[in-house]
C-alpha cells in the first residue's frame, strides 16, 4: 500500500483528499505546515507528496527544495497559482507535476498514480541472479539449475513484488494489498501459506531460507 503525504492548511481539502485516497487503498499522512511536512517526510518516507504552495510558515517551493535535498519522492503540487512563471518555478525546484485549484478529483488521482509509477524503484537489471535461482522480471519466469521453476500467477506476483525491492522490508499490509487487493490486507495467513510454498520451490533449505526472509512482526524481505 502506497503512502501519500498531503500538505495543505485547508482542513476541508485535506479531509476530502484523505477520504478519497483511503477509499482507493492509500495510507495517508497530513501536515498543515512546511516544517511539519519535512518532519513527516523524514520519519515516514512517503511514496508521494501532494503539496500546496501556499503554506502558513513557508512557501511550498522551499518545501520542495528541502525534500529534494535528500529524496526523489514524487511531488505533485496543488496550487491556486496559475501563472506559468509560478508553475515553472515549482517544476524547476523539483516538483513532478502541477495541478491548479480547483481540480477534478479523478484527474488528481490519475496524476498521482502516474507519479507513483514513475517513482517506483525497479532493479536496473531485469534479471536477478542468486546463488540458487534466477528471476527474469521481464520474461516473468524463474529458473534453477537451468530449469524453469513452475509458479502459480499468485506465487509469481508475490515473488515479483519482493524482488523489485531487494533488501527492503515490505510490510504485511503492503504485500497483501499489492498481490491480492485492499480487501485482503488483514489476511496474513495468505502470506504465510504462499511464502512457505515459494521457499519450498526456491530455497535449498526451506526451513532456513537465505533469500525469502521473515522480519518478525513487520513483513518479508528479499535478499539476492
Amino acid at each position: 500500500m502506497s503512502t501519500v503525504l498531503v500538505v495543505d492548511d485547508d482542513p476541508a481539502l485535506v479531509r476530502a483528499l484523505t477520504i478519497n485516497l483511503r477509499a482507493r487503498g492509500y495510507q495517508v499522512h497530513a501536515a498543515a505546515t512546511g516544517a511539519g511536512a519535512l518532519q513527516l517526510a523524514a520519519t515516514d518516507a512517503p511514496d508521494a507528496v501532494v503539496l500546496d504552495l501556499g503554506l502558513p510558515d513557508m512557501d511550498g517551493s522551499d518545501v520542495i527544495a528541502g525534500l529534494r535535498g535528500w529524496t526523489d519522492v514524487p511531488i505533485l503540487v496543488l496550487s491556486a497559482r496559475e501563472h506559468s512563471r509560478q508553475k515553472v518555478a515549482a517544476l524547476d525546484a523539483g516538483a513532478d507535476d502541477y495541478v491548479v485549484k480547483p481540480f477534478g478529483m479523478e484527474e488528481l488521482l490519475a496524476r498521482l498514480r502516474a507519479a507513483i509509477r514513475r517513482g517506483t524503484p525497479t532493479p536496473a537489471e531485469p534479471r536477478i541472479t542468486t546463488e540458487d535461482f534466477t528471476i527474469d522480471l521481464s520474461a516473468g519466469r524463474v529458473t534453477a539449475d537451468g530449469r524453469d521453476v513452475k509458479l502459480t500467477p499468485t506465487e509469481w506476483h508475490l515473488l515479483e513484488v519482493l524482488a523489485r525491492h531487494p533488501g527492503k522490508v515490505l510490510d504485511h499490509g503492503r504485500l497483501l494489498t499489492e498481490v491480492w487487493g485492499p480487501a485482503y490486507r488483514e489476511q496474513t495467513n495468505y502470506l504465510r501459506v504462499y511464502m512457505a510454498t515459494l521457499r519450498r520451490k526456491l530455497e535449498p533449505d526451506a526451513a532456513h531460507p537465505r533469500h525469502l526472509l521473515t522480519e518478525a512482526g513487520r513483513g518479508y524481505r528479499f535478499e539476492p
